[in-house]
């Protein structure tokens, strides 16, 4: 009976994906730093798409089609930093690191924040904080680890 009651349990159960609940010790911001940097990719792609005749409804079908890809790799793409940034903030950093980094909340909240915006909108500045807010946590990240990693952007 209790075998039975905890099967049914653990089928009601949702299923977790995470980076490391585990003492993995495996840990680096290159992550969030490459999905940011889709988020912004995606963003200007976005404005410069233009609006095709509205006679020509193969162009049309075009103009939306990639529209809505460009709108479902942005919005991915910053769920995926969010989810990045929250593994390193909750996981990584300890109250040792806060003393060091009184900041440290205030930047990884702001982050997250960004990272919704650039979900919920369609901004440059927006995506170019979020790469911003990104890099200092990056910068941050490897001096806990007394390393110099140098920024390095994939597209540019």
């Amino acid at each position: 009976m209790i075998k039975r009651a905890l099967n049914r349990l653990g089928e009601n159960l949702p299923t977790v994906e995470a980076h490391c609940d585990g003492p993995c010790g495996i840990y680096d911001p290159a992550s969030a730093r490459i999905t940011a940097e889709a988020v912004q990719s995606m963003t200007k792609k976005i404005l410069g798409l233009h609006l095709p005749d509205p006679t020509d409804a193969g162009a049309v079908a075009r103009y939306h089609n990639t529209l809505s890809r460009y709108i479902a790799v942005k919005e991915e793409q910053a769920q995926e930093t969010k989810d990045h940034l929250l593994v390193l903030w909750t996981d990584y950093f300890k109250p040792k690191h806060l003393a060091e980094y009184p900041d440290l909340h205030d930047t990884f909240w702001q982050a997250a924040k960004l990272c919704s915006a650039c979900k919920v909108e369609v901004s440059v500045q927006h995506a170019g904080e979020l790469m911003e807010a990104v890099e200092k946590i990056h910068n941050i990240f490897w001096a806990t680890k007394g390393r110099e990693v140098p920024w390095v952007l994939a597209a540019g």
